[in-house]
């Protein structure tokens, strides 16, 4: 009985020693080195380490134990880095084996015993070297701006092959010349097309601008005076730059000096208040377009013939080509409307915005459509551009397109147009069928489909000339491209109206 019970105390005792060698609670026993250890060698824990951390006075080496899973999970699983690594394992007393060289040795290239702070060559790259990038990119920016903005202001010197030859002409003409001495000079020196290019440069940067007489999608006009005498400078948006890319180089290549084509006298691209205006000279008409001068005023049936016919003759120049060495491509307009018609003092018209003309040379089969992307306006579109079957290849289709919009034109001009004594208010073509800005689709669905016209008033059948001109419009609207007037036809037309007019006034 009494060895028995010997032989269960020392089997107590031998299991208390292996309790208390495992730790509480079953924790690791661990080697505790580090300040937080006082004076105790050993810790508990469910997670050993060893680490080395690099700081400005060395090296410091700890052992220790943890046992909080979130420090554990972090601390564990970072990777070494030149200031500091930590070594984990999980068996008692583990971190013992763990000898300093051990612990250098998994450092990332960091000799022993020395510190990792950044040299000043280094500090001094990270700083200067996103400033010197900066700084590069900078000049690289302002270089290239500059070498673009030279190239615009050159362009225009691809357009006149006689620069070499009138290099003496600016300081002898220009300045006691009148713009009716310059442009007499230009029809005569067998240029025809506007000034000479240099004379144009000169001319451009001589000009003030008085007020701003029109506003639209492309841009400004404003009236400008070059030594006393007014111009209208056409002032194009910066991306509307191949509009008057394309119109200073139909003026600029072609004979076009006509009484109803808007007088040319000069275009510039010049850099003011530190940005590029793209700049078209013309000849001032005061009584500003069709389109705003029909809205102001009413006329007598003559004034309203003699305005169709000058419209119609500037249209005939356009499109016929003039053949020999001064001679011109024939030309389509693409977008004739009352707001690119000029009224002259004389209230004949002129034509204007050539910016999405199209030429045509006979001797070479040559259609030149430009490079402008954009396309007419919408309200003034014929069928079939609206429906797209028309031959983009083809450039007597494009003349029909002019023929089109010339009947709509004509239309405006009858509204405002007295006979016995009554006269319609202005309205656009179409305004009582499509919206203010109608889209493609709009134009498309009342000129296709529906196959609609402007609405004629029956006091013009009672009138012998507005219904001579009824019949003249409705020959301009067919929807067959093909059966429309060609523009000869319309101005030899409008003559005989005129006529009979005159012979009515006489008996």
């Amino acid at each position: 009985m009494g060895r028995c019970s010997v032989h269960v105390l020392l089997l107590l005792l031998l299991q208390a020693l292996q309790t208390s060698a495992e730790g509480p609670d079953g924790l690791l026993v661990c080697l505790c080195d580090s300040p937080k250890c006082l004076q105790d060698t050993q810790c508990h824990g469910t997670r050993c380490f060893s680490s080395v951390k690099v700081g400005s006075s060395g090296m410091e080496f700890d052992h220790g134990c943890m046992d909080d899973p979130e420090k554990i999970s972090l601390q564990c699983s970072t990777a070494p880095s030149f200031h500091h690594v930590i070594f984990c394992c999980s068996q008692d007393m583990c971190n013992g084996n763990t000898t300093r060289s051990s612990l250098i040795a998994l450092l990332p290239s960091v000799p022993e015993g020395e510190p990792v702070p950044y040299r000043v060559e280094t500090l001094a790259l990270f700083v200067l070297g996103p400033v010197v990038v900066l700084v590069l990119l900078s000049v690289v920016s302002v270089l290239a701006c500059r070498r673009l903005h030279h190239g615009r202001l050159q362009r225009l010197q691809e357009f006149d092959t006689e620069q070499g030859a009138i290099d003496g002409l600016i300081t002898s003409n220009v300045g006691d010349s009148t713009l009716a001495d310059l442009l007499d000079h230009s029809c005569t020196s067998g240029s025809g097309s506007g000034l000479p290019f240099l004379v144009q440069r000169t001319v451009a940067r001589q000009i003030s601008l008085m007020e701003c007489v029109g506003k639209g999608r492309y841009g400004e006009v404003w009236r400008g005076q070059w030594q006393g005498e007014n111009v209208a400078v056409k002032i194009f948006s910066s991306r509307d730059e191949k509009s008057w890319f394309r119109e200073t180089e139909i003026y600029n290549t072609v004979l076009l000096r006509h009484e109803n084509i808007l007088g040319f006298m000069a275009s510039d691209m010049t850099s003011r208040n530190s940005s590029t205006q793209l700049w078209l000279i013309t000849h001032y008409h005061e009584n500003g377009s069709l389109y705003d001068y029909l809205q102001r005023v009413a006329v007598e049936t003559s004034e309203g013939l003699a305005m169709a016919a000058s419209i119609a003759c500037g249209l005939v120049h356009l499109h016929t080509e003039i053949f020999g060495t001064e001679g011109k491509p024939a030309i389509a307009h693409r977008d004739l409307k009352s707001k690119n018609i000029l009224v002259t003092k004389e209230l004949r018209c002129c034509i204007a915005d050539l910016g999405l003309a199209v030429t045509h040379s006979q001797a070479d089969n040559l259609l030149d459509v430009g490079n402008n992307p954009k396309v007419g306006t919408k309200r003034y579109m014929a069928p079939e551009v609206l429906d797209e079957t028309i031959q983009t290849d083809c450039f007597d289709a494009y003349k029909r397109v002019d023929i089109w919009a010339f009947g709509l034109v004509l239309w405006e001009i009858a509204r405002r147009t007295y006979s016995n004594g009554i006269v319609e208010e202005y309205k656009p073509p179409f305004y009582d069928q499509v919206p203010n800005d109608p889209s493609f689709e709009d134009m498309r669905k009342v000129v296709c489909v529906e196959q609609q016209r402007p609405f004629i008033p029956n006091r013009w059948f009672s009138d012998p000339t507005l219904s001579a001109l009824v019949k003249l419009m409705k020959e301009c609207w067919y929807q067959n491209p093909s059966a429309r007037l060609t523009a000869l036809r319309i101005k030899k037309t409008l003559d005989k109206i005129h006529s009979s007019l005159e012979k009515g006034k006489e008996s």
